[in-house]
């Protein structure tokens, strides 16, 4: 459907990743399917396989982000996938406020395939956990490299630093899901 080519920000460069890509496949009533593919990854962390469960700052080492707000509002949901299987979801009610865990009616299923220069991260997540209506979409990735090097990348970022809740990274979209 829509590949979207990540941009690094400039003030935290990464070792030896050279391109991230984002990719929404599919999106239908039940599922929204999405890819991440990661070039160079020599130097890549990789977490550790925890099985699938929630957990919280999963954006401490290498993750991949979806974050969708309702056209016309200033409410959103972030969600957060893992390659260890875990994932986050979270609902703010407007920039960085009101965080609360947004319910989730099944886990979103994750995997990570490494090649000798590439990787690619394909995450599946149940629409029924996700807003129903048409959205503007954030699609990023904090990438881990070796020697705790991080750095974050999305569609667009703000002039200040990393922040992938700036209106900036809402640079994607997403139609609602077909009617029944």
């Amino acid at each position: 459907m829509q590949t979207h080519e990540l941009i690094a920000h400039p003030a935290f460069p990464p070792l030896a990743v050279t391109r991230v890509e984002a990719r929404i496949l599919t999106a239908d009533r039940e599922w929204l399917r999405l890819r991440w593919r990661i070039e160079g990854i020599g130097k890549l962390v990789v977490p550790p396989f925890a099985g699938r469960g929630r957990a919280d700052e999963l954006w401490r080492t290498t993750c991949f982000e979806l974050f969708l707000r309702p056209e016309g509002g200033t409410a959103y949901c972030e969600i957060n996938l893992s390659p260890s299987e875990r994932w986050a979801a979270y609902d703010f009610t407007g920039y960085r406020e009101g965080m609360s865990e947004r319910p989730f009616p099944r886990e979103p299923d994750c995997a990570m395939r490494l090649g000798s220069a590439m990787a690619i991260f394909d995450a599946t997540v149940p629409r029924a956990g996700l807003p129903s209506t048409e959205c503007t979409a954030g699609l990023s990735a904090v990438i881990e490299e070796q020697g705790d090097v991080k750095s974050y990348w999305a569609i667009a970022h703000p002039e200040r630093g990393p922040d992938f809740h700036d209106d900036a990274c809402f640079a994607a979209r997403l139609a609602a899901p077909a009617p029944a």
